[in-house]
């Protein structure tokens, strides 16, 4: 119902929510660093449910969230994760292809602009390799109604937790800010995480 996808134990006493940008840096640190863990450890244990909320940054991170919520439930996670892996040489993609290129894409109307970044950043290609056909994730893409949506949550989101930059970490619904993995593992390891 907030937007997010929810892995382990919707009634675990440790409830961790990450607002995160598929283009922040910071973010894939975070996933690199502890996603394993998160996900092996502190939800196996059923002592922490872990929620990833898409907080779309810009065109490449919006591109980059429809194609994760594109497939089955299941695969988000799976794809979330990938797709953070991926950051470097999606970003590189762009670059390489040259700004202007960018700004075209950027500037189409909106039920072409997500096809054409998926295209430009290779990310239709990257998930084309994990399950997410072309004309799937097209179809996607050009669904305005996804792409309003995520827009929408990320501002009432931002102004209701005074989010200002990407990770921001809720436990169990009050925000403990922005911060990186170790300081993230400490905290959730004193309130009982294991």
């Amino acid at each position: 119902p907030d937007g997010g996808y929810v892995m382990g134990n919707p009634a675990a006493p440790i409830k961790l929510v990450e607002y995160g940008s598929l283009t922040c840096s910071h973010c894939a640190e975070v996933s690199e660093q502890g996603g394993a863990e998160i996900r092996d450890t502190f939800v196996a244990s059923g002592r922490v449910s872990f929620e990833f909320r898409n907080f779309v940054r810009d065109a490449m991170d919006m591109t980059a969230a429809i194609l994760t919520r594109c497939g089955a439930p299941e695969s988000y996670f799976a794809l979330t994760e990938q797709a953070m892996a991926n950051q470097k040489a999606m970003i590189e993609k762009v670059q390489a292809g040259g700004n202007a290129a960018f700004e075209a894409a950027i500037a189409l109307p909106d039920d072409k602009r997500g096809v054409a970044i998926g295209e430009l950043t290779g990310l239709t290609e990257f998930f084309a390799a994990r399950g997410i056909s072309k004309d799937q994730a097209n179809a996607c893409l050009t669904n305005g109604a996804e792409a309003a949506a995520l827009a929408k949550r990320t501002k009432d989101d931002a102004d209701k937790f005074k989010i200002e930059g990407t990770p921001t970490f809720l436990i169990n619904g009050s925000s403990i800010g922005s911060m990186g993995w170790p300081e993230l593992r400490a905290k959730l390891q004193s309130l009982g995480a294991r």
